[in-house]
Parts: structure tokens; C-alpha cells; sequence
């Protein structure tokens, strides 16, 4: 009988709990909501502040007339010219037609502001003249008024063909000055005591269609009823820009078109002329000859300057 083999086998003994336990659950990592610091609200003002502490300057305003251009000169000649058109004669008596020296001329532009308002101060002071409007001098109001339009009407078209010849050009730094204030997103503006017609061919003329239609602003003399010195052009640039007074800054170049300036609540840089470089700027927050060496970035500091001092 075949012998049988036994087969042992080799069952391992349980091992204990210390050897073999049970795999420990990890809880999941709670999901932290992320840690929001809270601030305090930015009131309007104090973002208005900031605003104004990046750039103050929201508006740069330039007259026309020897700012943009030095054109008193051509004004004159203008206004010679339509005095002998018209023959007129001031004193009736004179046998010559009236004529305004370049002395006379620069007086009398820094006084008075706009073109009407000049001969009607002249008529007043040295006696209504003849002409070949009236014969004889005239003594109603309405005559005097027609014969001040007659003449200022012929002199802004005499000024036109003066302007549209090519002889004139803008004084040095104003073109570029005007491209770094729109390239920086700044209001730009011009505002002339001017006869409106005249003012837009010069400005046509000088600066280029494109600029001109870029302009944010602009107001002639036919625009508001007061002239230079009264501030009325300059306060309505500031409604029509909706730029605070204090954030506009003018350029101008004499002492009447200050007076507009401050007087509108504007900080006022002057560009002064050979006819208005004796006069008195002391209430300009700075004066310069041209603005050839004038930078967006200087005015904007000394504006900035300007409103903490004040």
C-alpha cells in the first residue's frame, strides 16, 4: 500500500492588532473661505482729491490774438486801411483820414478789449468824425452804432485776405504744447474777444483744420456780451468745458486779458508781446516771452503749486 505523504501546511498564525490595525481615515481639509480684509469706503471727495493731487490741470484755455499768433500789428494795419477806404476824419476838419501809430495802437489795445469797443471809445474822446458813411459827423445813437459796424465789417475782412496771404504763423511752442495737452487727454480750449469770422480763419489758417475741430472749446467775442476785461468769456468756457474755474489754466498776454483770467477765478500764465512786455503781471502765477520752452509737465506742477499755496 503506497504510503501516503502528508502535506504540512504552513498556515500563519494571526498577527495581533499591533501588527495589523485598521488604515486610519483622515478627515477632509475643511474648506477655509478666503480671509477678506475689509476697507473703508473712499468717500467722492477724497477721490476727487487724488484725481486732482495726479493732474490738476483739466483744461488749458489760450487767447487768440498775441498768444496764438502776434497779430496786433496786422490789427492795426486793418484798421488803417478801413479808415482811408472810408475817408474818415477824426476831427471832422482833418483833412487826412485817420490813422492809429504803432505807440498809439499799443496803448490803446491794452485798455480796451475788442474791435468795436476801441474806435467807440476813440469817437467818444476825440469828437465823431466824418466819412463817406455820414458826411457829416453823426449825432444819433443809431448812425454812431451803424457807422461802427460799417467799419468794423470792412476791417475783419481787410484782416481775412491779411491772414489767408500766408504771412503770418503761430508763435513758437504753441502747436506742440496743444498736441502734448490733447495727447494727455486734457480739455483744450481758446477764447478771443475777437470778431468770431476773423478768429476761425486764423485758427483755421494757423493751427489746421484738424486741430481747430478737435478743440473743446471755443468763444469769440460775439459769444458773450462783455468784452475783455470782464470775465464773462472766460466764465462761460468753464460751464461749456464743465471744468471747475481753478483747474482751468489761461494763457494770455496782456493785462486786460489777467484781468478776464483771475477775474473768472482762472490761474493765468502770460506770453507777453514787444507791445505788452512793460506791463504789470503780478498777478500771473508765471511769465514767459514765448512758450518755446514750456512743457505740459511744468504747468502741471506749477498749477499743482499753485492751488496748495492758495
Amino acid at each position: 500500500m503506497a504510503s501516503t505523504a502528508l502535506l504540512h501546511l504552513s498556515i500563519p498564525s494571526p498577527l495581533s492588532s499591533r501588527h495589523l490595525s485598521s488604515p486610519r481615515l483622515c478627515p477632509p481639509p475643511l474648506l477655509r473661505k478666503p480671509l477678506i480684509r475689509s476697507r473703508a469706503p473712499i468717500s467722492v471727495a477724497a477721490a476727487a482729491a487724488a484725481a486732482e493731487a495726479a493732474s490738476p490741470l483739466h483744461a488749458l484755455i489760450f487767447d487768440c490774438d498775441g498768444v496764438i499768433l502776434e497779430s496786433e500789428h496786422l490789427h492795426r494795419q486793418a484798421y488803417n486801411d478801413a479808415f482811408a477806404h472810408f475817408s474818415v476824419r477824426c476831427p471832422a476838419s482833418s483833412s487826412e483820414s485817420l490813422y492809429w501809430d504803432s505807440d498809439f495802437y499799443d496803448e490803446l489795445q491794452n485798455r480796451i478789449g475788442g474791435g468795436k469797443p476801441k474806435m467807440r471809445w476813440y469817437f467818444n474822446e476825440n469828437g465823431w468824425p466824418s466819412s463817406s458813411v455820414f458826411d457829416s459827423p453823426p449825432i444819433e445813437s443809431a448812425d454812431k452804432e451803424k457807422l461802427i459796424d460799417v467799419l468794423q465789417d470792412w476791417k475783419t475782412e481787410r484782416y481775412k485776405e491779411i491772414i489767408k496771404s500766408g504771412v503770418v504763423k503761430p508763435r513758437p511752442g504753441v502747436l506742440r504744447l496743444m498736441d502734448d495737452v490733447k495727447g494727455a487727454g486734457i480739455k483744450l480750449a481758446v477764447c478771443s474777444a475777437a470778431t468770431k469770422s476773423s478768429v476761425i480763419l486764423c485758427l483755421e489758417n494757423l493751427l489746421g483744420i484738424e486741430r481747430f475741430q478737435n478743440l473743446d472749446c471755443f468763444l469769440a467775442g460775439d459769444d458773450v456780451k462783455e468784452k475783455k476785461p470782464d470775465p464773462s468769456i472766460y466764465l462761460t468756457a468753464s460751464q461749456k468745458l464743465n471744468v471747475l474755474g481753478k483747474n482751468c489754466l489761461v494763457v494770455e498776454d496782456s493785462v486786460i486779458g489777467l484781468q478776464a483770467a483771475t477775474g473768472a477765478g482762472m490761474p493765468c500764465i502770460i506770453t507777453y508781446t514787444s507791445s505788452t512786455a512793460t506791463q504789470d503781471f503780478k498777478d500771473a502765477i508765471a511769465t514767459y516771452p514765448d512758450l518755446s520752452n514750456v512743457r505740459l509737465e511744468d504747468l502741471e506742477l506749477l498749477l499743482q503749486k499753485t492751488l496748495v499755496a492758495s
